[in-house]
C-alpha cells in the first residue's frame, strides 16, 4: 500500500486537471507505483503468496486499463506508456 504522500504525487504528476483522481492515466500511474513497491517486497520475502496474488491482480487491473485506453484514446495511450516507461 502505498503512503498517502507518495500517492499524492503520484497524482498531481499524471491527473489533467486539478480535481482528476480517476482518470485512467491516473489510475495506471498508481498501479504502477504500487506493482514497483510490491515487486521490491517480493524479492526480499519470496513466499509470500498472499502478496503475489495481489500483485498478479493488479497487473491485470493495469493492463485492462490500458488495453481500454489503447482502444478508446491510443494518442493518450502512447503518452500514458511513454511517460510510465512501460513495454508493450
Amino acid at each position: 500500500m502505498l503512503k498517502s504522500d507518495v500517492k499524492t504525487k503520484v497524482i498531481s504528476a499524471n491527473q489533467k486537471h486539478k480535481t482528476d483522481t480517476g482518470s485512467p492515466e491516473v489510475q495506471i500511474s498508481i498501479f504502477t507505483r504500487q506493482i514497483q513497491e510490491l515487486t521490491k517486497h517480493l524479492q526480499l520475502h519470496k513466499k509470500d503468496e498472499h502478496s503475489r496474488r495481489g500483485l498478479l491482480k493488479m497487473v491485470g487491473k493495469r493492463r485492462r486499463l490500458l488495453d481500454y485506453l489503447s482502444k478508446h484514446d491510443t494518442e493518450r495511450y502512447r503518452t500514458v506508456l511513454k511517460k510510465l516507461d512501460l513495454r508493450r
